[in-house]
């Protein structure tokens, strides 16, 4: 694969994260969330293609067939807790913006979505094996542009927050969730 080609799927494999970020920024604690999703989808994204080119053709028969189910359900367990969260603040304080509770920055939630985003890298690092790709230059591309594209995703989901607010909560949960709906189409 060429420099140029690497590239090109790196950001392929990052639309999700970034769709993904967007989506949850706006729940993020403020001065780290970005960050820590960025870090983390990236981190993700790197590791991902090296284990699957190290599980190969092998055992890629079993793992093809759930690996949309695993990204469906964890993409559907965060949306549906992020719309909960949104209705329930409308329903307690429809003015009131809730600056504490659910952080999809932190913990299972960022566990997750980190693996719910880079199951396709997985995928990818089988055929870029089969291809003879070169995993040590592809790695840390993938994961540099994911990281970045990531945290752009999580500042735009923030400003969107702010011109649509409460709003953006219920938008972004509905959001993972069809993105959750889509992976079950791949």
């Amino acid at each position: 694969m060429s420099t140029i080609e690497v590239i090109l799927l790196a950001v392929a494999l990052a639309m999700d994260a970034f769709s993904v970020a967007a989506s949850a920024g706006p729940r993020c604690c403020p001065r780290y969330g970005a960050l820590r999703l960025s870090l983390a989808f990236g981190g993700f994204q790197a590791v991902m293609p090296v284990l699957g080119a190290l599980v190969g053709s092998l055992f890629y028969v079993y793992v093809r067939e759930y690996d949309h189910w695993a990204a469906f359900g964890l993409l559907e367990l965060v949306g549906l807790r992020m719309v909960v969260e949104a209705v329930r603040h409308w329903r307690d304080d429809p003015g009131q913006a809730d600056e504490a509770g659910f952080d999809p920055s932190c913990g299972v939630a960022l566990l997750g979505l980190s693996v719910a985003t880079s199951i396709d890298a997985f995928g990818a690092g089988m055929g870029m094996r089969m291809a003879g790709g070169n995993l040590w230059l592809a790695c840390p591309m993938i994961g540099g542009i994911t990281a970045a594209l990531t945290f752009l995703g999580a500042k735009l989901g923030v400003r969107a927050e702010q011109w649509l607010g409460r709003k953006a909560e219920l938008l972004g949960g509905l959001v993972l969730m069809g993105l959750g709906v889509k992976m079950l189409g791949m």
